[in-house]
């Protein structure tokens, strides 16, 4: 059974910074393949960036794109934001594919991943 926890939301003023931290606990995934999500009251979960840790590869979506960077250390990835704005304001997820590897097209879309946390807050006003 895989875990994932998620910590580091919080409220801050427009164009300031966060980092979102995700632990991964329990069994062992083969597939290197994590993503950071995020949904915001009425919408739908939207993928924000996503690493293959393997291949060293990251995908961001268009509207974070240069403001949000993703890493990882070990058994904990994170979601480094920058210059951040009201529309980032969500509930932030991780998540982790359970195994096997995606295409660029398919690292942004929910349904390709097994595993979620619980979420954090993130609040920008």
């Amino acid at each position: 059974h895989v875990q994932l926890v998620e910590s580091g939301g919080g409220s801050v003023q427009p164009g300031g910074s966060l980092r979102l931290s995700c632990t991964i606990s329990g069994n062992t995934i083969s597939s290197n393949c994590m993503a950071w999500f995020r949904q915001a009251p009425g919408k739908e979960r939207e993928g924000v960036a996503a690493t293959n840790f393997g291949r060293g590869r990251a995908n961001y979506a268009g509207s974070v794109k240069g403001r949000f960077t993703i890493s990882q250390d070990k058994n904990t990835m994170y979601l480094e934001m920058n210059s951040l704005k009201v529309e980032d304001t969500a509930m932030y997820y991780c998540a982790a594919r359970r195994h096997g590897n995606l295409t660029t097209g398919q690292v942004l879309d929910r349904l390709m991943y097994n595993f979620w946390g619980q979420g954090t807050q993130v609040t920008v006003s």
